[in-house]
């Protein structure tokens, strides 16, 4: 055995000692730790509980907290991520007022985020979902816990291939391995509503766009579905070279109740649709969403704050470089069956053009009717259309030629 010098023996003993000193205190941590007592302690969390401040946070703290508010979108892939980044961008105002963006799983749990998640005011979802919610029931009665600020554009259905996989319609990918994109999607939702329409019975893999991409390019999977504003931004990054392509959704019977005919074209993906042609597909209507605060309270006049701004500079919305998607967007559309944010009907209301005056003929046509006997005669035809236009000439003359004469 080798000798060691005593005092590099002595100092190896003294680090022995300790060791075995925090050995014996690691034994101690880990028999306490394991206890059935402790588990049930560390892992308790009570939901109820109030998330704790940040301390000292100061005024300013203050003012930037009650000046923030977020809105949960859209996967990176996905246009609705960059919808609320235009939000931040164009509404942002210092530590006076701020759009948080929050990028989020899709339409299903973006609702469920604005209906359940503490700090999430806004989102965005797709009607279709909405409308899911509403029958099933899952997160209770939500016709009176969310309410909708404006209907956004409507998302495209893009389903893709490789364009070599000989795959010409909806109908091949029948047992084949479909991605439905994210758990909780209105992808993943609408994809299972679309193929349970048309009969087809695909095999549902979910994952993120990227990874389909890669997965379709190994065979692994047949196909991959994504909705969202044309152009979608990862589909619009695609080349001939990619070796990717879109196929046609028809626009079935079955689907028309809730879906609207859509196409793409060569201006909206250049690199994947030959110039000059297009793909047929369908579409369903985007919607912006709130949580239905108690009026007068912090978070329901965060929300007013945010309609206000939003809705005044709409039109900086309609400017390059943001999204193409706000210029389908018109603010007074409605949804059928939902109730708008009352402080956005009545930003609406105010704002409202007012209504046309009548013109002077418009006048003297009323008039003619109000004195001609009968009233308004049967104009099913055009010969009685035109029958009733020239009495209405000849009253008109006869008119003038009265009061010259003081008739």
């Amino acid at each position: 055995m080798r000798a060691y010098p005593r005092r590099l023996s002595a100092r190896f003993g003294f680090v022995s000692h300790k060791l075995v000193g925090l050995s014996a205190v690691a034994v101690v941590v880990a028999a306490v730790t394991m206890s059935p007592g402790f588990a049930q302690k560390k892992h308790v969390v009570d939901g109820n509980a109030p998330i704790p401040d940040k301390p000292e946070l100061g005024s300013l703290g203050a003012k930037i907290n009650a000046n923030t508010i977020a809105i949960v979108s859209g996967n990176i892939n996905a246009a609705w991520l960059t919808l609320a980044y235009d939000l931040s961008a164009v509404l942002d105002d210092g530590n006076d007022f701020r759009v948080l963006p929050v990028i989020g799983k899709g339409g299903a749990q973006n609702v469920r985020d604005v209906r359940y998640l503490k700090g999430i005011d806004l989102g965005i979802t797709v009607t279709s979902v909405l409308g899911k919610f509403r029958r099933s029931g899952e997160l209770g009665d939500i016709s009176d816990k969310i309410d909708y600020i404006t209907k956004l554009s409507d998302d495209e259905m893009h389903v893709l291939v490789r364009a070599d996989s000989g795959i010409t319609s909806l109908n091949q990918l029948n047992g084949k391995k479909v991605n439905f994109s994210d758990m909780g999607s209105a992808t993943e939702v609408s994809a299972g509503d679309v193929f349970e329409r048309l009969g087809i019975k695909p095999i549902e893999v979910n994952m993120g766009q990227a990874d389909a991409y890669e997965k379709m390019k190994s065979g692994e999977i047949a196909a991959t579905i994504q909705f969202g504003a044309k152009p979608a931004p990862a589909i619009a990054k695609l080349k001939s070279g990619d070796g990717i392509r879109l196929l046609p959704v028809p626009y079935d019977q079955r689907l028309q109740q809730d879906y609207l005919p859509a196409t793409l074209t060569s201006k909206d993906y250049p690199g994947i649709i030959g110039n000059g042609q297009s793909v047929d597909t369908i579409a369903y209507g985007a919607v912006m969403i709130c949580y239905n605060w108690p009026k007068g309270s912090d978070r329901y006049q965060r929300i007013a704050n945010f309609v206000d701004r939003f809705f005044a500079h709409f039109a900086e919305f309609q400017k390059p470089p943001r999204h193409p998607t706000w210029r389908e967007v018109n603010l007074a559309a409605d949804l059928p069956g939902w109730k708008r944010f009352p402080e956005a009907q009545a930003w609406l209301d105010a704002h409202r053009p007012p209504a046309p005056e009548a013109s002077a003929q418009q006048t003297d046509f009323d008039q003619f009717l109000a004195q001609r006997a009968g009233g308004l005669p049967d104009l099913s035809t055009p010969s009685q259309r035109d029958e009733l236009f020239r009495e209405f000439l000849q009253w008109d003359q006869q008119r003038g030629r009265d009061q010259k004469t003081g008739g």
